[in-house]
């Protein structure tokens, strides 16, 4: 059912900072920063191989992002997973009695995305994103 990892996000309080270690210190080329409104957060991604890294920035302080910088500090947000079939995986996970952080909504580069709670799995925050053709 899962069929790659596709991004580590990591909460920063600052994008222009952070991005610097990235590409000064590790080398890594930015490949642009996106705004996401629906989770109202400024993203940043690298590509290692044939996973990314994004930095997550919050936008407002009723972010997720914000809140989760207020409580932890900065690093390891969650991990990303994507799926060919959102809505058939939710299913299958509802089934199983794992807890789905509200419904599906637009993600970075305008794919589908829900997050999984992580009392649900073992203190992981899991976002799940429907692949799609161009993936």
């Amino acid at each position: 059912m899962l069929k790659k990892i596709d991004h580590i996000g990591i909460a920063v309080y600052n994008l222009e900072s952070a991005s610097a270690l990235y590409e000064k210190v590790f080398g890594l080329k930015s490949e642009g920063i996106e705004d996401v409104p629906a989770q109202r957060v400024r993203v940043q991604k690298f590509t290692i191989g044939q996973t990314r890294i994004e930095l997550l920035e919050p936008q407002g302080s009723d972010s997720p992002i914000s809140k989760f910088l207020q409580k932890r500090g900065e690093g390891i947000h969650h991990l990303a997973y994507a799926v060919e079939n959102l809505e058939e995986f939710l299913t299958v996970l509802s089934n199983e009695g794992l807890e789905i952080i509200g419904e599906p909504t637009p993600g970075s580069d305008g794919k589908r995305i829900v997050f999984v709670h992580p009392k649900s799995t073992h203190g992981v925050l899991i976002e799940l994103i429907e692949e799609n053709e161009k993936s």
